[in-house]
C-alpha cells in the first residue's frame, strides 16, 4: 500500500511516502514560504524523485493537529482534496502522537512531544513506550504549562521534542531537574505520520474526504472572537 504522508502542522513542513511502514523518501523544508505555496511543490517534487505518479497512492495519511490552525486547514484541505478527486482514503494523524513516536523506545520510554499553543498554553501529552507501542500517560490536550509540569512524574527520566521545548525549558527544568533529557531530534514528522497511518488504516479506521476532519484542543482566534 503506497501512502502519501503530509505535516502542516509545524513551521517546518514535511511529506514522505512510504510502501506500508517503510518510508521510500521525505521532503522536509524550512522555510519562509507558507505551506500553502510549497507543500504541491514538495509532493511533485518527491514522487518525481521517487518515479511516482500521485495516481499510484493508495490511501492518505495527514498530520491533522493540534498546531497551527491555518497549517491545521492547509494539510487537511490538500488531503481532502487528493482523497475526493482518487476516490481513495485518508486518516487523521495526532501531531503530538507524531512527535511522541520520533523519541519512544525501550531506551527512553517515557516521551512528552510538546508545542507551543501561544496565548500562555501549550499542546503536550505523556507517553510510554510498551510493546513496541505508545501508551499515554496523561492524555493529550491543551494545558497551562505548569499545571502540566506538575503532573509529570519526576523520579523517571523523560525525553521531550517539539517547538516548545525553546519557550518552556526552564519550566520543565524546574520540575523534573536532570530527569528532563532533550535529545536531537529533526523536527520533522511526516514518516511518522506515515507509518502511524499505515497501522490505522490497516486496522480499517481510514475514512473518506468528507468524513476527514481535524483534530483541534481550542478554539481558534476567529471562533473566539465570534463567541465575544
Amino acid at each position: 500500500m503506497l501512502i502519501l504522508a503530509v505535516d502542516t502542522t509545524t513551521p517546518g513542513g514535511s511529506v514522505a511516502l512510504l510502501e506500508d511502514e517503510l518510508l521510500l523518501g521525505e521532503a522536509n523544508v524550512e522555510s519562509a514560504a507558507t505551506h500553502s505555496a510549497r507543500l504541491f511543490r514538495s509532493i511533485d517534487f518527491l514522487a518525481g524523485a521517487l518515479g511516482k505518479d500521485i495516481k499510484d497512492v493508495d490511501a492518505f495519511a495527514v498530520a491533522a493537529g493540534p498546531g497551527s490552525f491555518t497549517g491545521i486547514r492547509i494539510g487537511i484541505g490538500a488531503v481532502k482534496s487528493l482523497a475526493f478527486a482518487s476516490g481513495k482514503p485518508a486518516v487523521p494523524v495526532s501531531t503530538l502522537l507524531a512527535l511522541a513516536s520520533k523519541l519512544g523506545s525501550d531506551r527512553t520510554p517515557l516521551v512528552c512531544p510538546l508545542l507551543d499553543a501561544k496565548k500562555g498554553e501549550i499542546y503536550a501529552g505523556l507517553f510510554e513506550a510498551k510493546g513496541g507501542g505508545l501508551v499515554e500517560v496523561v492524555p493529550q490536550g491543551a494545558y497551562d504549562p505548569e499545571a502540566f509540569f506538575a503532573r509529570l512524574p519526576a523520579a523517571r527520566g523523560i525525553a521531550f521534542a517539539g517547538s516548545g521545548i525553546t519557550a518552556y525549558r526552564a519550566g520543565i527544568l524546574s520540575h523534573i531537574g536532570d530527569q528532563a533529557f532533550f535529545p536531537g531530534r529533526s523536527p520533522f514528522i511526516a514518516a511518522e505520520v506515515g507509518r502511524i497511518g499505515a497501522g490505522l488504516l490497516r486496522a480499517g479506521q481510514g475514512v473518506d474526504a468528507a468524513s476527514l476532519e481535524p483534530l483541534y484542543f481550542r478554539r481558534s482566534q476567529a471562533e473566539e472572537t465570534c463567541r465575544t
